[in-house]
């Protein structure tokens, strides 16, 4: 992790500061604006961000959208052709989907969420730009978070969002996937891409920016966590929609704990796919170990943070499972300060508090017919993953 001491991060807590924060800063928008996202939906949010960004490209501003093939699936071609006839460049990660088709790149998915304006400011979280919540639905928003960052941490973010950008203006020119996109298009995207960013390194936070993808760095975001883990001396507090961890993080969370340190897991309760039910199957172990379960259960818990010895914390897009730390392009931020990290902590808290406690009676207590059919489906899902990634463990 390439840390640096010179950066402003700001948590931002769900859609409700999130998408105002993006807003203003698209609206301020000079040079470029790169985002990328794994969904985006044409309701009332996206609708909102979509007319920001033409807006910008309506200024002269090179406006780079990146959106995943499969989590922006339903986005309408009506949308997107309004877009791109607005000047706003968009372009789909791995478009091509087919469910019946058992292929490892097929699922190697962009689920990072990361902006970059201006090479000013940042934003890096785990919220994707569509609604928090249904309004024909009575439950509360999404928990979510995300960062706005300033400071040398954006050196990172930059060559990162442009990287993936000219990769994937490369392939669109070499596959012809985007008919409508000239050649001009493509050009003036690559020549904002080397203006040299001017920092902004007025803050005084330690901050570093983590990313996963099936290059160079498959394992940065779970060795950021195995690291932390494997330091914390007293407490480890973990919010993750998606947990299922592998062995050897597994082993982590039982060492530290086996030390002393308090462990508190904050889970999703409402179950949306399988992979969460095999979950489960690894309660039993967990809470064996002293480790505290809680299920968030009022709205759905979309999080991906994590807080450790109130004083270093982790924002972003990974899950702690399979397919974000072995498949996924994943983007996090870790953040090395008390302040920091105790205001994430207190937000954390504030939902366990309104959350579930499983403890190993309540589990035993749960039915033999849910224990087992949670380790049915950890049973499934292992041999699915097994057999898509190689020489990788679950």
């Amino acid at each position: 992790m390439n840390f640096t001491n010179d950066n402003t991060v700001k948590l931002l807590r769900c859609g409700a500061e999130y998408f105002p924060a993006l807003e203003q800063a698209i609206e301020q928008a000079k040079v470029d604006i790169y985002i990328q996202t794994y969904i985006y939906q044409d309701d009332e949010t996206g609708i909102r961000i979509g007319n920001a960004l033409k807006n910008a490209a309506a200024r002269g501003v090179a406006v780079n959208l990146l959106l995943d093939g499969f989590g922006s699936k339903e986005l309408p071609d009506d949308f997107v052709n309004d877009l791109r006839q607005s000047g706003v460049h968009v372009m789909f990660y791995r478009p091509k989907i087919s469910p019946w088709t058992l292929q490892k790149r097929r699922l190697i998915r962009m689920h990072r969420k990361v902006s970059v304006i201006d090479s000013a400011i940042g934003f890096v979280g785990g919220i994707n730009i569509l609604n928090d919540s249904d309004d024909a639905d009575e439950t509360p928003p999404r928990i979510d978070y995300a960062v706005q960052l300033q400071g040398s941490i954006l050196i990172d973010m930059i060559d990162s969002v442009q990287t993936l950008w000219r990769h994937m203006s490369w392939m669109a020119r070499l596959k012809k996937i985007s008919s409508n996109m000239s050649k001009r298009v493509l050009r003036k995207s690559s020549e904002a891409t080397f203006k040299p960013p001017k920092i902004d390194s007025s803050g005084d936070t330690k901050a570093a920016f983590v990313i996963r993808n099936s290059v160079l760095h498959r394992h940065d975001i779970e060795i950021a966590y195995l690291q932390a883990i494997s330091g914390a001396k007293s407490e480890i507090i973990i919010a993750n929609a998606y947990f299922l961890p592998s062995k050897r993080f597994r082993k982590a969370l039982l060492a530290a704990t086996a030390r002393g340190v308090r462990i508190k897991l904050l889970l999703q309760g409402r179950k949306e796919y399988l992979l969460m039910f095999a979950t489960h199957a690894l309660y039993d172990q967990l809470l064996h170990a002293g480790i505290e379960i809680f299920e968030y259960k009022k709205s759905f818990l979309h999080s991906k943070v994590a807080v450790i010895d109130n004083n270093w914390a982790t924002v972003g897009s990974s899950n702690i499972d399979p397919l974000s730390l072995m498949l996924a392009n994943e983007a996090n931020v870790v953040i090395q300060e008390a302040q920091f990290a105790n205001e994430l902590k207190a937000d954390i808290e504030h939902t366990i508090h309104s959350s579930d406690s499983i403890t190993l009676e309540t589990w035993e207590k749960s039915g033999l017919f849910k224990r087992f059919f949670s380790w049915v489906i950890y049973g499934f899902v292992k041999f699915f993953i097994g057999f898509l990634v190689d020489n990788e463990k679950t």
